[in-house]
């Protein structure tokens, strides 16, 4: 029999994350150099709003499937008692206020709590995942850890980034001492710099005692930037090497650059952001976002007895955005075997992080120390990204 699944979503039109996922869900996608539909059957959906162009309707149509108006039903699809294999929740895209850190208020908690809700009151719960950081809050996303450690059902979350190609295929050795990590990452704050961060801890997570937590952060933004001496030239020089994407001078006559040694890069980021996150092994992480420099995700490690390991965390072109169906494999995957391929409190340190950062930056970039972020986890002895 196929796992039943019900879709939870803010949107569902061209383009958002519910249509990018649970398309796949619907007809299958790429996967090792075949085309892959699993043993899944899309039985329900709830959709919070239904703005123009939406495709909810028209999805079930097609695929034989009902919208139900709350998330109870589509859970119980309109029964009494849950009637759901899977659950996948996806707080992404849609009309919803902002808070004074400029963070998208997406009800991911809120549709979390109603499916634990169903969990509790029905006597049964199915494995959870949910897209990308689990809240704007910590406190919330801990709570939604702990309700799946609690009730004992499995739960995944966070970005593509992690498990979509690398170039090169780059996986650092489980154990390794990492003296300096660096990620560069473009976008617009919460979203993006989300990306970035999650895409820098699976890196950073399989160092020797795997993570530790977090000590203290600090957002400096402006020219400030470049007169920091915390972060490593070095390690963006070697980063910024792998990026297939550089602007300025490449785009007017094709033209290779170093764009920090020739100074082009300041001329091109008009606006850069740094992201200082000390851990509590006393590992440095920076994440430099650089706006208007290149448009892809690059990290740079300096690795004891090894010297630097860098690599391009890559984003395949739209609208088919193969890499996430490298995502989906891996929620379909937990669906399956009932067991999260990689942790849950990766998604968890990287959404305390960021609201800690935009904390710093609300506070004038003042360094803030992070005692509520000792979390503490292993990371996978497997790769989990995409490598063929």
């Amino acid at each position: 029999m196929p796992k039943r699944v019900a879709i939870i979503t803010t949107i569902y039109r061209y383009l958002s994350h519910a249509q990018h996922m649970g398309d796949r869900f619907l007809i299958g996608y790429p996967l090792h150099g075949k085309w892959h539909k699993g043993d899944m059957q899309v039985v329900s959906l709830y959709v919070d709003q239904k703005p123009e162009g939406d495709q909810s309707q028209e999805r079930a149509n097609e695929f034989g499937f009902k919208v139900y108006p709350t998330i109870a039903e589509t859970l119980r699809c309109g029964g009494d008692k849950l009637a759901v294999d899977a659950v996948l929740i996806i707080g992404e895209h849609g009309d919803y206020p902002k808070n004074d850190l400029g963070q998208v208020l997406y009800p991911r908690y809120e549709f979390f709590k109603q499916c634990v809700e169903v969990f509790e009151k029905d006597g049964r719960s199915v494995p959870v995942y949910n897209d990308k950081h689990l809240s704007y809050s910590f406190e919330k996303a801990k709570w939604m850890v702990d309700q799946s450690k609690k009730m004992g059902f499995p739960m995944l979350a966070g970005s593509s980034l992690p498990v979509t190609w690398r170039l090169p295929d780059l996986e650092l050795p489980l154990g390794c001492e990492i003296e300096e990590a660096l990620m560069v990452g473009v976008g617009g704050s919460d979203p993006m710099d989300y990306h970035a961060l999650e895409a820098m801890q699976c890196m950073v997570e399989r160092r020797k005692g795997g993570e530790t937590g977090v000590k203290s952060v600090q957002l400096v933004d402006g020219n400030a930037v470049w007169e920091d001496k915390r972060w490593s030239r070095e390690l963006l020089v070697s980063a910024l090497s792998r990026s297939d994407t550089p602007l300025g001078l490449t785009l007017k006559d094709a033209r290779t650059q170093d764009l920090w040694g020739s100074g082009e890069l300041k001329k091109l980021v008009e606006k850069p952001s740094a992201y200082f996150i000390e851990r509590n092994d006393g590992l440095r992480t920076t994440l430099l976002m650089l706006n208007g420099a290149v448009r892809d995700y690059n990290f740079a490690a300096k690795i004891k007895g090894k010297g630097i390991a860098s690599t391009q965390f890559f984003l395949s072109p739209v609208p088919n955005v193969t890499y996430s169906a490298c995502l989906v494999s891996k929620i379909e995957e937990m669906f399956v075997t009932g067991k999260a391929p990689y942790p849950v409190e990766r998604t968890l340190i990287v959404s305390g992080a960021l609201e800690s950062c935009l904390q710093s930056r609300k506070q004038g970039g003042k360094r803030l120390e992070t005692p509520h972020l000792s979390v503490r986890y292993q990371g996978t002895r497997t790769p989990q990204h995409a490598r063929e």
